[in-house]
């Protein structure tokens, strides 16, 4: 992972520290050089020679802030206005800009940039230096760019109680807030780090935010994640044991069978910060998030919007990326089939496969290995299919299916989504044979080590036990309480309940955590079809396999008797108790059964309440909603409105999460709205839906991939797994070896 090194924050190096730096490098994996890196760093002081530079809009209080960060830190503070513009050009900037003009100015201002010099210093910026390149540059080469993003709207407004109505680049056609959003393309340029500040918050409270941001960027040694399974009492304290998000995104699975989560938990938002996103765009608040969620020495703020940009993008048929819409009465629709596989999947494995090119290190191939219940099979295949084409050579992905454990329109997509790094294979079994074959290939040593050293090729997961896969989705449950507010449908601070059809309880788990950082969620409700594993769990404690076989049903996405991210849950309400999660899914392995404690339980009942809906009970929700509203609910997401009808007290709003869209599941819509007589072939099933006007309009991009791939086949296999690892094998053989 050398490309870190270059986004950390600079030091002085002596020769003897970065001899031995190159020394360790030589005998250790590449990975291990970021730690070094990040080890070093994190020892040394805040600011040392550095600058903290303060970025933001006019009237964002770069001044007064810098003024109270230089302050607390006993260090210089310079005012570029005051003391280097004016100092320079011997009149004011007003005077300046009066004499010169907005296209002149700019370039006066940036020359003065380039002729200054300071360091150990704090430095207000002025609004307009960041549009200019090379001043930038050559300011940020010795300092950490601060961002002090304060909404439009609060500086619209403080402009105007300073009487500020034209600033810098605003033209006579141009308003103050037309030219206040242009600016925001050359700040996201810029800076390192975010500080969000809402309209009331004090200048001292800002100042404490700025520096508690530095020391976040200088020590990322505190972001570290941790086994589910993890036996070590407390924190980590063995350096050799940390691992940093770049490493779990590539190891997708603990080597101990765990789940990886953060060590001190998730990052926490104030009520003013969550309100000060209220009228950003999806992928605004999607920056916001992800920022806290993974530290810029992994993936720099400037990346990071890159491959936000990239996944949410042209990409997603709808500008809003994750609208939410009014069913009925209190209940809330939020749609998560916008994207280019009409699934919820989409909005982490658009994101995910960029994450994972940039994490890796560039002297091995990599694998990827996927389980899919259906959704996430074309999903991860669409989206490692969209990395560039240096990638693809060195990043395949393989995903394995249950056979006929799907639906048919489902198969046909995922086998039209395979690409020449992307390639499906479907198992005479069920998803949780595939995913345990997963986890055991993990975990089996001798057949990784053998891949590594025989082919230079390395196993990732991209299934929702890897962390990259669970932090995207939390925006788009933040997103949608965001959304209600700026609807006006609830003022900011009350309280909403999610409803969520669930299988492998990690889009459940999602919202959880967008509670934990702060959303208002009051209860999330489990809702499960007729593999009602989960709903007796929560409503007893007691997770018991014994007896139970898969029933294939309607919804085949939570067709799911053993649920990965559970673990990742139980860990958090145990306090990180990895010793009793360990104890928990060993008996689960061994016995097929186990059972919480009491306090555990009344934990787990505080959060979550479920209910499970039968088969015909989906088709007359489907039926029943169409017939009074016109909208077609998927069969998952007709599971949810079920159990929401049911277990809902009507006190708040309630939102759904819409999973996936109508289309994926055309025989089932078909029955439900008595159309007529269900034809076997997908492409047919889909024309038939196209074609009765009354309805809305199948998945832009489902029609298109079944329409161009309609005669491709794929690999099937037989449910043992010395068989699917020998397919793994054959797959490095025939990728790998001709790329190179």
């Amino acid at each position: 992972m050398f490309h870190v090194v270059k986004y950390q924050p600079l030091r002085l190096i002596t020769q003897s520290s970065l001899s031995g730096m190159c020394l360790k490098l030589m005998f250790s994996r590449p990975v291990a050089f970021a730690q070094i890196w990040k080890s070093w760093f994190s020892s040394h002081s805040l600011v040392g020679n550095k600058n903290i530079i303060l970025m933001g809009p006019p009237g964002a209080g770069k001044t007064t802030v810098g003024r109270i960060v230089g302050q607390k830190l006993d260090c210089p503070v310079i005012d570029i206005d005051d003391d280097v513009l004016e100092t320079t050009w011997n009149m004011s900037v007003s005077e300046k800009l009066q004499d010169v003009g907005n296209e002149q100015f700019l370039e006066e201002e940036g020359k003065a940039l380039l002729k200054f010099s300071a360091s150990g210093s704090v430095i207000s910026l002025t609004g307009s230096n960041p549009m200019h390149a090379a001043g930038m540059q050559h300011v940020k080469k010795n300092g950490i760019v601060v961002y002090l993003d304060v909404p439009t709207a609060v500086i619209m407004g403080r402009l105007k109680s300073m009487k500020v109505d034209r600033i810098v680049g605003q033209g006579p056609d141009t308003s103050l807030k037309d030219i206040l959003q242009f600016r925001k393309q050359f700040y996201k340029r810029w800076y390192d780090i975010r500080v969000l500040c809402g309209g009331d918050v004090a200048a001292e409270v800002v100042a404490e935010k700025v520096l508690d941001a530095v020391k976040r960027y200088q020590n990322s040694e505190l972001e570290t994640y941790i086994s589910t399974r993890s036996s070590r009492s407390g924190r980590s304290t063995q350096k050799d044991t940390h691992k940093y998000f770049s490493d779990v995104v590539i190891e997708g699975l603990a080597p101990d069978g765990g789940l990886f989560v953060p060590e001190r938990g998730l990052p926490k938002f104030t009520a003013e910060e969550w309100q000060s996103l209220i009228e950003a765009t999806y992928a605004e608040r999607a920056q916001v998030v992800l920022e806290r969620c993974i530290h810029p020495a992994d993936i720099p703020a400037s990346k990071l919007g890159e491959i936000i940009a990239t996944a949410y993008g042209e990409n997603f048929s709808c500008s809003k990326i994750a609208p939410v819409r009014h069913l009925t009465g209190n209940q809330f629709l939020l749609e998560l089939f916008h994207g280019p596989t009409a699934s919820f999947k989409d909005f982490a494995l658009q994101m995910m496969p960029h994450i994972f090119a940039y994490c890796i290190p560039r002297s091995c191939n990599y694998l990827v290995l996927v389980a899919t219940s259906g959704d996430t099979g074309s999903a991860v295949l669409d989206g490692f299919s969209r990395l560039h084409d240096t990638d693809k050579q060195r990043i395949a992905v393989m995903s394995f299916f249950p056979e006929d454990g799907v639906s048919p329109i489902q198969k046909s997509q995922m086998i039209g989504c395979q690409k020449e790094n992307a390639w499906s294979i479907g198992v005479k079994s069920d998803f949780d044979f595939c995913q345990t074959a997963i986890k055991q290939i993990f975990t089996n040593s001798d057949y990784t080590g053998f891949l590594t050293v025989e082919y230079g090729t390395a196993l990732a997961a991209a299934n929702s036990i890897n962390w990259a896969r669970l932090v995207p989705q939390i925006v788009y449950h933040a997103s949608a309480y965001l959304d209600l507010v700026q609807q006006d449908i609830i003022a900011f601070g009350s309280s909403v309940d999610v409803c969520i059809p669930t299988g492998n309880f990690g889009n459940i788990l999602a919202a959880l955590y967008a509670k934990i950082m702060g959303i208002p969620i009051r209860k999330c409700i489990c809702a499960s079809n007729e593999n009602n594993v989960l709903t007796d769990f929560i409503q007893t404690g007691i997770y018991d396999l014994r007896g139970r076989k898969l029933v294939p049903t309607f919804s085949p996405a939570v067709d799911i008797l053993k649920s990965s991210n559970l673990e990742r849950y139980l860990h958090l309400i145990a306090d990180g108790d990895g010793q009793l999660v360990t104890q928990l899914y060993n008996q689960l392995e061994n016995q097929g059964h186990f059972q919480l404690r009491k306090d555990l339980l009344e934990k787990l009942q505080q959060d979550l309440v479920a209910g499970w809906c039968s088969e015909d009970d989906c088709l007359a929700a489907i039926h029943s909603v169409y017939s009074t509203t016109g909208y077609i609910l998927d069969t998952h997401t007709a599971v949810a409105k079920v159990v929401a009808d049911r277990l809902q007290d009507r006190t708040c709003p309630i939102i759904i999460s819409s999973t996936a869209h109508y289309s994926k599941f055309a025989p089932a819509i078909l029955r439900a709205l008595r159309i007529a007589e269900i034809k076997q072939n997908p492409l047919s099933q889909l024309h038939l839906l196209s074609s009765y006007s009354p309805l809305p309009p199948v998945h832009w991009g489902l029609l298109e991939t079944l329409k161009k791939n309609e005669n491709e086949d794929h690999q099937v296999c037989a449910a043992d797994l010395s068989v699917l690892m020998s397919r793994i094998e054959t797959l490095i053989q025939n990728h790998f070896m001709k790329v190179f």
